[in-house]
């Protein structure tokens, strides 16, 4: 290999590989690489982003007991967290693709163990925060390295859809993982280990991508768009922070509406100044192809569309049917196995043979009618009969749709593009996520409200919590079915063009 990094060479530069041979399949040298240790890190990296959305949710009671702040408070711990990494996404990708993959992720890894300690270690409500939002920017360095380097990494066919199943099935379970793990952490240490966990996540990332990842930075370095960095970080930050706001502040705050019109308009504005700039940052050819396309409007529905399942389920269980923090964990657990079987079936068969849009279309309508089939859970449901059924229907139209749309996202993008591309998977999922909870939340509230001023008696508030969880429940749904109707009608028909007919193995 020559001294520049495969991975910065354009892929339309690559030639075919040589007749006889099988397209993208790993030459001797490529096998020293040991791409599935690599895939091993990678994993372990992103895991530890993804749980950290909701590991601390079930630890906010007792975080709040220890460091006295108010209720009007609590929100921040989740939101500070939310709003730097949703922001900085786009700007971590494209330091990845600039100064290289290997040093951003190093560094995003470091850095997010750092905010971990600091915010484990935290005394008051301020250092909490402060510790929170630096994860967050500094997963927003490590979340889009990662997947690009996975992207990098596996070209082969068949070793890109395993490697896109297992990261796709961590993509949509960390959030019940972090459940589970939050519940045992807390219930048997302390809320501060739910934070200080990350410390082993990260030894072990940073060790193995110092081993195995290799050096390398782009030999014609573009210069960074600052313009448009600070266009769409700001209008990021809007966007998040306006439906971070809609839980707590009417609609018709301006502190919801306000930050709302004005990221919008700021994100309008990036948007335009990408078509005028020689360098931008979010390149519209990474836009602008159909598939790339229907995968990112997939992903932010169904980011939404997921909060249905692990936040007022969640609720019911603890509330309603009085499960402690380990055994709502415990609970999720078989929608996760059927998350990450359906994953590996959809990478490895599904995908090659029939291509994204009738595999994604039907994992939607499936995840449709598992939150459709959830509002039928009462006061005295049994998890065997009434939650497992539609919880495993769930998981697994999840699992059909995160890993293919993650695939179809990075596939076939240049390589000066790869980090860029996999940041805006992030931001669609992170955007996706902030609205869902917002809105859902908002419905949920307002179902509650609407229930207990037209009943009164001894049950009104358990049945009016019930009617809350089945208004989220329905509205997830309706997320999941619009979402399929767009993958039906957005997708092209047939399989993708495979990578392997076109480059050559190209790995980090």
């Amino acid at each position: 290999m020559s001294s520049q990094s495969a991975a910065d060479v354009p892929v339309d530069r690559l030639k075919k590989p040589a007749p006889g041979t099988s397209g993208g399949a790993p030459a001797p040298t490529e096998r020293a690489n040991h791409r599935w240790w690599v895939l091993a890190v990678i994993a372990i990296a992103q895991l530890m982003v993804v749980l950290d959305a909701t590991v601390v949710t079930i630890a906010l009671p007792s975080a709040q007991e220890a460091l006295k702040f108010s209720d009007g408070n609590r929100q921040w711990i989740v939101t500070a967290y939310s709003l730097s990494f949703g922001s900085l996404l786009l700007v971590g990708g494209r330091l990845a693709d600039l100064v290289g993959r290997r040093i951003v992720f190093l560094v995003g890894v470091v850095g997010f163990a750092g905010a971990s300690a600091l915010a484990g270690a935290a005394q008051n409500f301020e250092v909490l925060v402060t510790g929170r939002a630096l994860q967050g920017l500094f997963g927003a360095l490590l979340a889009p390295a990662a997947l690009s380097l996975l992207n990098t990494t596996f070209t082969d066919v068949k070793e890109r859809a395993k490697a896109f199943g297992i990261y796709g099935a961590i993509a949509g379970a960390g959030g019940g993982v972090g459940l589970l793990l939050g519940g045992v952490l807390t219930k048997n240490l302390n809320w501060r280990w739910t934070l200080y966990v990350n410390l082993v996540f990260a030894v072990v990332a940073f060790i193995g991508g110092m081993m195995l990842l290799r050096k390398g930075a782009p030999a014609d370095r573009q210069r960074l768009d600052v313009p448009g960095t600070l266009l769409v970080t700001v209008g990021l930050f809007g966007i998040v922070y306006g439906f971070s706001n809609a839980e707590t502040h009417d609609w018709g705050s301006p502190l919801t509406w306000g930050f709302l019109a004005g990221g919008a308009l700021l994100v309008a504005v990036f948007s335009w100044w990408q078509t005028r700039i020689a360098h931008p940052l979010l390149p519209m050819r990474v836009l602008l192809d159909r598939n790339r396309g229907a995968s990112f409007t997939v992903l932010a529905i169904s980011g939404a569309g997921m909060f249905g399942v692990f936040l007022f389920l969640t609720y019911y269980l603890q509330l309603t049917l009085r499960y402690d923090a380990v055994k709502t964990g415990l609970a999720f657990l078989p929608m996760i196995g059927a998350l990450m079987v359906a994953a590996q079936l959809t990478t490895n068969n599904l995908l090659p043979k029939f291509g994204p849009r009738w595999i994604v279309t039907g994992g939607m309508l499936l995840a449709a009618c598992g939150m459709a089939w959830m509002t039928n859970l009462g006061l005295t449901s049994s998890y065997a009969a009434d939650v497992l059924p539609p919880l495993l229907v769930t998981g697994f139209g999840i699992g059909l749709v995160m890993p293919a749309a993650m695939s179809v996202a990075t596939e076939r993008i240049a390589e000066q593009d790869a980090g860029v591309a996999s940041a805006a998977v992030n931001t669609m999922q992170q955007v996706g996520g902030s609205i869902g909870t917002a809105l859902l939340n908002t419905l949920a509230a307002s179902a509650l409200s609407a229930y207990l001023a037209d009943h009164t008696g001894p049950m009104a508030k358990a049945n009016a919590a019930l009617h809350s969880y089945a208004t989220a429940y329905w509205w997830s749904a309706g997320f999941f079915l619009v979402g399929g109707i767009l993958a039906a009608v957005m997708y092209r028909s047939g399989r993708t063009q495979p990578a392997g007919e076109t480059v050559t193995a190209v790995h980090m």
